[in-house]
């Protein structure tokens, strides 16, 4: 699906879902202050959570034709890395 736009909407839907997760990011740097990665960190995982989502599910055959699923895997995803990532970051700081 991501692979079959054309280059300038590619770049629409990257220029969007920044936007988007530059708002969550600091949302979240606002909510999870010292455990979090800074507004600008937050943004870049949660970009780039979303798109290896959805380029996951199409790897694996799952249509994502409908723009409901297309979000809902991408935000999935890109929540599932942040919180990944914050498991992770909490459990260097206790080593």
């Amino acid at each position: 699906m991501i692979w079959n736009l054309a280059p300038f909407w590619l770049c629409m839907a990257v220029a969007i879902v920044m936007v988007i997760a530059f708002f969550f990011g600091t949302a979240l740097d606002a909510i999870m202050g010292e455990d979090g990665f800074g507004a600008i960190g937050n943004m870049v995982l949660f970009t780039l959570g979303f798109f290896v989502a959805i380029i996951g599910a199409n790897s694996y055959g799952i249509p994502l034709r409908d723009l409901t699923w297309a979000v809902g895997t991408g935000l999935g995803g890109a929540f599932a890395l942040i919180a990944t990532m914050a498991l992770l970051k909490a459990g260097m700081a206790r080593l």
